[in-house]
C-alpha cells in the first residue's frame, strides 16, 4: 500500500524549516584556522624542535639496533655450516628475538599512540589551551554564537573571509599579525 504525504504534514514540515531558518539567521557564526594560529606562535617552533630532537635520538637508536641485527644475520650466514643444529637454531632464535625487540621499540616510539605522539601532545596542550582561551575571548567580545575550526576535518564548502577570526585570535595572543602575512 502506497502512503502519500498529507497536506497538513507538508505544511508542518515547511513551517518547521522556516522557523529554524529564522533562528539560524539570528546567530553569528565565525571560524578560525587553528593550524595557522598555532604555527604563528613563537612557542610552537621551540616545541617542534624539541619533538624533532627526540625523534632523531630515537631514530638513531633504532638505526643502531638495525645495524646490530643485520650484523648478527650476516655472521650467522657466514658461519651457518660450522654450527651444530642446536647452535643454528639458537642463533636464528636470537636474530628473530632481536628483530621483534626492534619492531616493538619502533612501535613504542613512533606507533600511532607512541611516545613521540604522546610527547608532542603533552608539549602542545598548553599552547592549544591558550588558543582556546583566546578564541573564547574573541568570540565573547565580538558576539559570536559559534566558532568553527577550518583546519580540521570539518569541511567548509564556502566561507567568507570577513568571518575568519584567526587574526583576531592572534592579536588576542599578542602576536603581530602583520609580520606573519608580510
Amino acid at each position: 500500500m502506497k502512503k502519500s504525504l498529507t497536506p497538513a504534514f507538508v505544511l508542518f514540515v515547511g513551517m518547521l524549516m522556516f522557523s529554524s531558518g529564522q533562528a539560524l539567521a539570528q546567530q553569528k557564526i565565525g571560524y578560525v584556522d587553528s593550524e595557522f594560529i598555532l604555527r604563528a606562535m613563537p612557542e610552537y617552533q621551540t616545541i617542534q624542535q624539541q619533538v624533532d630532537r627526540m625523534a632523531q635520538t630515537w631514530q638513531q637508536e633504532l638505526d643502531d639496533m638495525r645495524v646490530d641485527v643485520d650484523e648478527q644475520f650476516r655472521e650467522y650466514q657466514a658461519r651457518e655450516l660450522l654450527y651444530t643444529n642446536d647452535e643454528r637454531l639458537n642463533r636464528r632464535q636470537d636474530i628473530v628475538r632481536a628483530e621483534e625487540t626492534l619492531e616493538r621499540l619502533r612501535v613504542k616510539y613512533f606507533g600511532p599512540e607512541g611516545d613521540i605522539f604522546l610527547q608532542q601532545e603533552q608539549l602542545m596542550r598548553p599552547l592549544q589551551e591558550k588558543i582556546f582561551q583566546a578564541i573564547n575571548e574573541v568570540a565573547t567580545t565580538e558576539g559570536y554564537d559559534y566558532v568553527f575550526d577550518s583546519s580540521g576535518e570539518f569541511l567548509f564548502m564556502f566561507k567568507r573571509e570577513q568571518f575568519n577570526l584567526s587574526t583576531s585570535v592572534l592579536r588576542e595572543l599578542g602576536i603581530d599579525v602583520e609580520s606573519i602575512r608580510g
